[in-house]
This record gives structure tokens, sequence and C-alpha cells, in this order.
């Protein structure tokens, strides 16, 4: 079993950043592949961002490529999500996920989920 808890959310303007931060514990942090994904009131659940093992292979959705960065930090057991020039429709509930075997686009490809933190951009 591996925990994950979300933190870093909140409110920002329009061309502002955030800095989200996931913790994780439980089984060996290294041995999985760590993602982010939100999801909006109404719509399904999005691929934001997702790292390999060792954090050398990284991959984003095309929305956010150039605006945010997947980092984590084996030591630490935690996986971040640097967030820039953000505008309204970052809008979500952002959660971390973590998958034993595979990493990619696809929410059925992740074990474990954490509960979510609120990002919200708005004047």
């Amino acid at each position: 079993q591996v925990q994950l808890v979300e933190s870093g959310g909140g409110l920002v303007q329009p061309g502002g950043s955030l800095r989200l931060s996931c913790a994780a514990s439980g089984r060996t942090f290294s041995n999985c592949y760590m993602a982010w994904f939100r999801q909006a009131p109404g719509k399904e659940r999005e691929f934001v961002a997702g790292t390999t093992r060792t954090g050398l292979g990284l991959q984003y959705a095309a929305s956010v490529k150039g605006r945010f960065a997947i980092s984590r930090d084996n030591a630490k057991s935690t996986v971040y999500l640097q967030m820039n020039s953000l505008n309204s429709e970052d809008s979500a509930v952002y959660y971390c996920a973590a998958s034993r075997t595979t990493w990619g686009p696809t929410v059925s490809e992740y074990d474990y989920w954490g509960q979510g933190t609120q990002v919200i951009v708005s004047v």
C-alpha cells in the first residue's frame, strides 16, 4: 500500500504560481511511477504530468507543457508540481497518483490516489 497526501493548493490570481506537494508513505516510493491529475467540476479526471521512478522521464499534457514542471525527491518520498502562468482553466482539484508497474496518461494505470488539493485561479 501507498498512502499519498497532497498539499499546496489554494487561491491564486491569473498569471500566478503555486507549488503542489505530494508526500508518500508505505510502499517504497522510489519503486513507483508518479503522476498528477486534475478534475474540474463536471469534467472527467485528466492527466497533467507524470514521471518515472528516477525522475528522469517526464510527460506533460499539452495544455500545461511549458508552464508546469513535475519533479520528485526520492529521499523525501515526495513528488512536486510547480505551476506557473496559471489561468482560470487550471482551476480544479489536483490529485497525486502512484503506479507500481507503469506510467501514462490514463487513470486506470494508477494504483494509489491521494485525496486531492483544490486550486482556484481567480481575481
